[in-house]
């Protein structure tokens, strides 16, 4: 008997939508394998719905807010529910792009040039002052970005110094932390891997090619404005220097379940990392989906993998 499933999606973050449509392919793709499947939603019943699940294993499909900032893993923890993914500290850190840059940086992975800006910063020193510091800091373009968030969304590649202001607010209107990195060009790839307790399987890099030439929110979520090739048309060096990099930054953020780290390759061969993810999307035109079938891998075999692993593991 295979174990039956709640699946988490939806929420109150900027990401509803997407996370509705990754929920959607996820609960799919365990009933084609089998699974009994609940999908919740992130509302004043989910405790009660848990509750008349017991002994189910949740499979959180949350993007931005509770989904990534281990708040809701808090509570699923404190009743003793099992589930699928990163622990609540790992979400934490991997969630807040600032703090995820430094921890990778100190155990030797290349990482942009980077300064994090709180909003009040702006206030008590006033953003000309910030601002002309950055421009002769890291020269241009720069990227800005909210610090916590996902999707892309709030992120503008600035060309012109006199730009940056709105950069900087758009990024503000998400989260009031605000990134500003040196802008590393070369070709953009995510890495997924799939973590059980038996180890880390990292997934072919996808390549990301965006029509716009920034890989933002548009780019991501409508189809044709984006070319994905997996495995990414990179050398070899570079894929097994991607692999490793990936492998690193698994090992000192602790992933578990399924995540994503977002890498370029410089014009010299090296993986730069930008980001990691421990919920990324599982849409039609999301990443992890078209990297498990370059690696001959069926969606819903693997969720059931990690379904049965938390559940053998748990207690």
């Amino acid at each position: 008997m295979l174990q039956p499933v709640v699946v988490l999606a939806g929420g109150l973050s900027h990401q509803r939508d997407i996370s509705l449509k990754s929920g959607r392919t996820v609960a799919q793709a365990l009933r084609q394998v089998g699974h009994e499947v609940v999908e919740a939603d992130i509302d004043s019943s989910l405790i009660e719905t848990l509750r008349a699940n017991d002994g189910a294993v949740v499979f959180p499909m949350l993007h931005g807010g509770l989904g990534e900032n281990g708040a809701l893993l808090e509570v699923l923890q404190l009743m003793s529910i099992p589930y699928v993914g990163s622990g609540p500290a790992t979400c934490r850190v991997s969630f807040d792009k600032s703090i995820a840059s430094r921890t990778v940086a100190a155990a030797g992975v290349a990482t942009p040039q980077q300064v994090a800006l709180p909003h009040d910063i702006f206030r008590e020193l006033g953003a000309r002052t910030v601002i002309r510091s950055i421009g002769e800091r890291f020269g241009l373009p720069i990227i800005v970005k909210p610090a916590r968030g996902g999707s892309s969304l709030g992120i503008t590649k600035v060309d012109d110094i006199d730009d940056l202001p709105q950069a900087i607010a758009n990024a503000y209107a998400y989260d009031n932390m605000v990134v500003v990195e040196k802008f590393v060009s070369g070709t953009e790839l995510a890495i997924g891997m799939i973590t059980t307790s038996e180890g880390t399987h990292v997934l072919p890099a996808v390549e990301i090619r965006p029509i716009g030439g920034v890989y933002d929110y548009s780019a991501m979520y409508t189809g044709g404005e984006t070319r994905l090739t997996a495995p990414a048309d990179i050398s070899n060096e570079a894929a097994h220097a991607a692999t490793e990099m990936a492998q690193i930054v698994q090992k000192e953020l602790d992933f578990s379940g399924i995540s994503r780290v977002d890498a370029i390759i410089d014009e010299s061969g090296l993986p730069v990392f930008l980001e990691a993810g421990t919920a990324p999307g599982m849409t039609a035109t999301s990443l992890i989906p078209v990297a498990m079938k370059a690696a001959g891998l069926d969606i819903g075999e693997v969720c059931s993998r990690l379904v049965d692993d938390v559940a053998r593991n748990h207690g």
